[in-house]
C-alpha cells in the first residue's frame, strides 16, 4: 500500500551543528529533491528515514509513511526501498536470482515467483534476461535491474542515494527517465537526493536543502 511521506520537524544534530531539518510532505507519484553539496547532510537525511543513522547524529521529529508512524521502527520493518549509486547486484546469482531475493513471502510458488520476475524484467525491456550472468550486462541493464528488484520488495516509498552519479550524460539520461516513470508509475512517493541540477529539474517536484530551504533551479 502506498501513500504520503510525511516528514514532520526532522531535525538531525551532530554536537551542536544541524545538518538536516525538514518538515514536508511527499504525496504518491511525486518526488522531493534534497540537493547540497557533498558533506551537506543529503545522505544523513536518507538514513534517517531508513533507520540506519550513525550513532554520532542526534535525530527529532516523526516519519509518517502511509499514516504509519515510522520513525523508531527497525529498517527492515520502513517499508522505505532504497536504491544507491552502484547496483549492487549478487555476483554469485543470476539475474532472475537477484530479482528472486526481493520477492516478499507473499508471494509464493515456483510460477507465481517466476511470473512476477518475467513481468519486472518485461516492464525494465529486459525480456528473457533471468538467466544471464550480471556482469555480462550493461551499466544500463544494470542500473534497471536493479531498480526492479528495489520495487519487486513492494516499497510504500522509494529513497534515491545520487543514483546517476556514475553514469555517462547519455545513459544518465535514459535511465533517470526511466526512474522517474517507474516511480510515476507504482504511485510512490520518492526522495532524490544529488548535487546536480539536471537530476532534481528531471525529477520535478520540490528542491530543498538538507536544512529546508527551497532550491531555485
Amino acid at each position: 500500500m502506498t501513500g504520503t511521506l510525511q516528514l514532520n520537524g526532522l531535525r538531525i544534530t551532530t554536537g551542536s551543528r544541524l545538518v538536516v531539518n525538514l518538515t514536508r510532505q511527499v504525496a504518491p507519484g511525486d518526488v522531493l529533491t534534497i540537493m547540497g553539496p557533498s558533506g551537506s547532510g543529503k545522505s544523513t537525511a536518507l538514513a534517517a528515514m531508513m533507520g540506519t543513522l550513525a550513532p554520532a547524529f542526534r535525530a527529532e521529529g516523526q516519519i509518517l509513511l502511509a499514516g504509519r508512524d515510522i520513525t523508531t521502527l527497525p529498517p527492515h520493518k520502513r517499508g522505505v526501498g532504497l536504491l544507491f549509486q552502484d547496483d549492487v547486484l549478487f555476483p554469485h546469482l543470476s539475474v532472475g536470482d537477484n530479482l528472486a531475493f526481493a520477492l516478499p513471502p507473499s508471494v509464493k510458488g515456483r510460477a507465481a515467483r517466476r511470473a512476477a520476475i518475467d513481468a519486472a524484467l518485461d516492464q525494465a525491456d529486459l525480456s528473457g534476461f533471468a538467466p544471464r550472468d550480471p556482469a555480462t550486462l550493461s551499466g544500463g541493464q544494470r542500473a534497471r535491474v536493479a531498480l526492479m528488484r528495489t520495487l519487486l520488495a513492494r516499497p510504500c516509498a522509494l529513497l534515491l542515494d545520487e543514483p546517476f552519479s556514475r553514469l555517462d550524460a547519455s545513459l544518465r539520461v535514459q535511465i533517470r527517465n526511466f526512474v522517474v516513470s517507474r516511480i510515476r508509475t507504482e504511485g510512490l512517493p520518492a526522495i532524490l537526493v544529488t548535487h546536480d541540477a539536471e537530476d532534481a529539474h528531471a525529477a520535478g517536484g520540490h528542491v530543498v536543502t538538507p536544512l529546508g530551504e527551497a532550491v531555485t533551479l
